[in-house]
């Protein structure tokens, strides 16, 4: 095997197929990544833990076709010092060897033989743009739970249904809903998984342009899947990339009657100055310790500590539709919504100040909410 290949080229393929090998592989070829260098001008790379599978496809010169396995991770750390030349990798023996200018590597290479075969893309549902799934995907993943033991709510549950795709995260204490259109392939119908979270955060990064195309195996995409993050393979493909995880098992929570079907008090205050405030007033605020927001007309009163230990307030103008209204939140929580918003007026609705409240954007302090986003907060009890 020999093959030359441009650097960014190189650095950007092996970044990506890496990026999910397992600090502590089970069997020593699964930190591995399989290099193919094929015939016309092509060059594979992939990589597999039996959990996750990345493969890409890149322009590359080929002098003599052949496959080898190295490690990841040392050649991703190889490619991304190397100078902006070209790169040429040759196998030698049983060592890899990789030149770029005046630099020069020698890899240990695994037995290709070992290495398991990819799992074969499941049944494409349809495709989304790649920006407005990046965009959804981040404004989601920040309400998943990181909680292993809870494995569920590591998830994301995605949920196809006609010309809309839902996404849904909670961890218990927030929950994050976003719907944005969907293009469904032959068939359509309706379809749901249970994806975790951060591979569908590393997903939507890198594959942030063009069109995202989704693929779901029939045992997930079935009725039993709707109620069920029913066992299966879901697989996204963009620009040469493709990858595939298996889904999370479980029962998903029902979580969307946790909305209140309608809200007499609501607040609308500009994200930037509530931001700069929560983050000012929470640094008396010990940990876990909530911030507490005082609704009155024209204005809320943050506030945090108490007793004799630190103390902050700040008041912003704030525009009230009800009573007025005193509810307290984790900051951490409260900052993480308002950051997925990506609007520039946040409108607080609000049932009891013990019942959770809704986070919706607006663009103007006047205009509707925007439903397509909802971020709902459960609030802390406050003492007294």
């Amino acid at each position: 095997m020999r093959f030359g290949v441009e650097r960014d080229v190189l650095a950007d393929a092996v970044g990506w197929t890496a990026r999910t090998l397992p600090a502590r592989p089970p069997v020593p070829v699964l930190s591995g990544v399989l290099l193919e260098a094929a015939e016309p001008g092509v060059l594979k790379l992939s990589s597999f833990d039996y959990e996750v599978s990345a493969h890409v496809e890149v322009p590359a010169e080929v002098h003599e076709p052949g496959r080898v396995l190295v490690s990841g991770r040392l050649l991703a750390d190889i490619a991304r010092s190397l100078p902006a030349q070209p790169v040429q990798v040759s196998l030698q023996g049983p060592r890899v060897v990789v030149t770029c200018g005046s630099s020069r590597f020698t890899l240990l290479t695994m037995p290709v033989e070992d290495y398991p075969a990819l799992p074969a893309m499941p049944d494409v549902l349809g495709s989304v743009a790649g920006d407005v799934f990046a965009s959804a995907v981040a404004q989601v993943v920040v309400a998943a739970s990181r909680d292993e033991t809870l494995p569920v709510l590591t998830g994301v549950r995605v949920e196809i249904e006609g010309d809309e795709l839902t996404l849904l995260a909670t961890d218990r204490y927030r929950l994050a809903v976003r719907t944005l259109p969907w293009s469904a392939g032959e068939g359509g119908g309706s379809s749901a998984a249970l994806v975790r979270a951060r591979t569908l955060s590393e997903v939507a990064r890198a594959m942030g342009s063009g069109e995202v195309v989704l693929a779901l195996s029939s045992e997930a995409a079935g009725a039993e899947g709707r109620g069920r993050g029913a066992s299966g393979l879901v697989g996204f493909e963009a620009g040469g990339r493709r990858t595939t995880s298996l889904l999370v098992d479980g029962d998903y929570p029902k979580v969307r009657s946790l909305f209140p079907a309608e809200s007499p008090i609501a607040a609308v205050v500009a994200v930037p100055a509530l931001v700069e405030a929560v983050r000012r007033v929470a640094l008396v605020a010990e940990r876990s310790r909530p911030v507490r927001l005082s609704f009155t007309q024209g204005q809320v009163v943050l506030e945090a500590g108490d007793g004799e230990d630190a103390q902050a307030s700040e008041a912003i103008p704030a525009q009230l539709h009800g009573d007025d209204v005193s509810i307290a939140f984790n900051p951490q929580f409260l900052l993480d919504g308002l950051g997925a918003l990506n609007m520039p007026f946040v409108r607080l609705s609000f049932t009891l100040p013990t019942k959770p409240a809704v986070l919706t954007g607006q663009t103007d302090e006047d205009s509707e909410p925007s439903d397509h986003y909802r971020y709902l907060l459960m609030p802390v009890r406050m003492a007294g």
